[in-house]
């Protein structure tokens, strides 16, 4: 199914819909093993294998994301998505000090510069994350009115409403505006001329030092009028495959006109992939404040229900650079709000893998890494020897799948099967037709496929569901990849 406004002049960058992204806590993914290391990195560290905490750090670092491309290559990985790298007072890094300076215990400068070649050498795209709704209260130019109050020249740059200002006592009013009134994270004023070129610039430096695209953070908090389409504007004219991809967890055709951004992080797949092939055993207390829905429980209709519905919303050419995610930094990893059951999981990346858009793996989520609420859903990268090694090849099986097939990645959707617990969908172009049909239910499930023929060929899953009169028998909890007959 493509999308009826799908006419609309709209240009997104080839290289995302063919794009497996791998999203990266830089904090928690690998410390590296160069020695020796410079003296900001040498520092007492929390042990990698205890539990995180909110403000502890591990010491994973650049060099260390370097030094494991090589895992990533393996696993089919051509694209990494960043949380924020740049100079912070946190370890998630969402309090910048200094947009020009990686932090130093992630290696400084020359760290990333090392890893970008390193990673454009074996074709891996690389995409940070823009924090450019707030900044922090250790940024310089909101530090100045910190120590200078109303003289400060930088004054308006933030939303300051009165004095003095408190940006450190909670028992007194902070008197600016800040990120969900949380006073580490001081708000920009986006319609201050300075302020704004500022952030345009940042934006501008890094694509020039060979980044290949931005993930905004918060981008529905930035009020200003025409600010997004000015964004795209400065970054396509320096790259115009460079990828923009904003946080908005909900119907986001505000930002996906064509003008704005060529893609968000697609909650709207996520929450009924999960209800869907999940059902019952998502865990409620994981899910129910942040907006993405993986409940009530889908059978295949319903499921089938919101998939058109979504599919419905934005132009074809921007459903196939949407990023399409299970688990990320800022919810519950998916194996721990389906209670652990390991075969809604691996159903949910069936879906995932085949579905338009780029899918994006959480780091640690392809071997099984488990986590609840922050700070827990941002642990460690786990030791080799803690690998779920069926979740692994599953991985690699189905990334080599849609690498192989690229009617997988730009091929039309659309649902051919609704029935009880069972869902099947074809990607269709000139040149090839491949389905794929999910059995979500606790009994066998049974589903007559038209188009089949004697031809048909299982690219995963088990050869034997294939039976006569055109007919696909799979067994519970189960899932299968056809290619039809030519």
């Amino acid at each position: 199914m493509q999308s009826p406004i799908a006419s609309m002049q709209v240009q997104t960058p080839d290289w995302v819909k063919h794009a497996v992204f791998y999203q990266i806590f830089p904090d928690r993914f690998a410390r590296t093993q160069q020695r020796p290391l410079p003296p900001a990195m040498q520092v007492p560290l929390e042990a990698w294998d205890a539990p995180p905490t909110l403000s502890g750090y591990k010491g994973g670092d650049l060099w260390g994301v370097a030094e494991n491309l090589d895992y990533l290559q393996d696993l089919g990985v051509n694209a990494i998505y960043f949380t924020p790298i740049f100079q912070s007072a946190s370890n998630h890094r969402y309090h910048t000090h200094d947009y020009y300076q990686v932090d130093p215990l992630l290696g400084g400068n020359q760290a990333f510069t090392d890893l970008l070649a390193a990673a454009h050498q074996r074709d891996i795209k690389v995409v940070l994350d823009g924090v450019f709704n707030h900044a922090s209260r250790g940024f310089f130019f909101f530090n100045d009115i910190l120590e200078n109050g109303p003289h400060s020249p930088w004054l308006d740059w933030f939303k300051v409403e009165s004095w003095p200002l408190s940006a450190y006592d909670g028992a007194k009013p902070a008197n600016y505006e800040s990120w969900w009134d949380n006073r580490a994270l001081p708000e920009f004023n986006h319609d201050n001329p300075q302020a704004r070129e500022y952030i345009m610039q940042i934006a501008e430096y890094w694509l020039r030092q060979g980044i290949d695209g931005w993930r905004l953070d918060v981008p529905f908090d930035v009020k200003a009028d025409g600010f997004w389409q000015e964004f795209r504007q400065r970054v396509k004219a320096i790259n115009p495959e460079a990828y923009i991809v904003g946080e908005i967890w909900t119907d986001a055709r505000q930002w996906l006109d064509g003008s704005q951004f060529d893609g968000v992080m697609n909650y709207l797949f996520t929450g009924p992939a999960l209800a869907f092939t999940a059902k019952d055993k998502v865990v409620m207390s994981l899910v129910e404040q942040p907006a993405y829905f993986p409940y009530p429980a889908l059978d295949a209709q319903g499921y089938a229900q919101k998939i058109e519905t979504l599919l419905a919303l934005y132009p074809w050419e921007i459903q196939l650079t949407q990023l399409n995610l299970l688990s990320s930094h800022d919810v519950a990893r998916a194996l721990t709000v389906i209670d652990d059951d390991q075969r809604s999981f691996e159903l949910a990346v069936l879906l995932q893998m085949t579905f338009p858009g780029a899918p994006s793996i959480y780091y640690g989520d392809e071997v099984g890494l488990a986590g609840a609420h922050d700070p827990d859903c941002r642990r460690s990268f786990p030791s080799e020897a803690s690998w779920n090694r069926t979740l692994l090849t599953l991985h690699k099986d189905l990334i080599a799948l849609r690498r192989q097939h690229p009617v997988l990645c730009t091929g039309a959707y659309q649902t051919v099967a609704a029935v009880g617990e069972v869902y099947g969908f074809s990607r269709s172009n000139d040149r090839e037709k491949i389905m794929v049909v999910i059995n979500a239910g606790q009994d066998q499930g049974q589903v007559t496929l038209p188009e089949l023929g004697d031809g048909a060929l299982v690219l995963w899953g088990d050869s034997r569901v294939l039976g006569m009169s055109n007919e696909v028998s799979l067994p519970p909890r189960s899932g299968v990849i056809i290619k039809m007959s030519a």
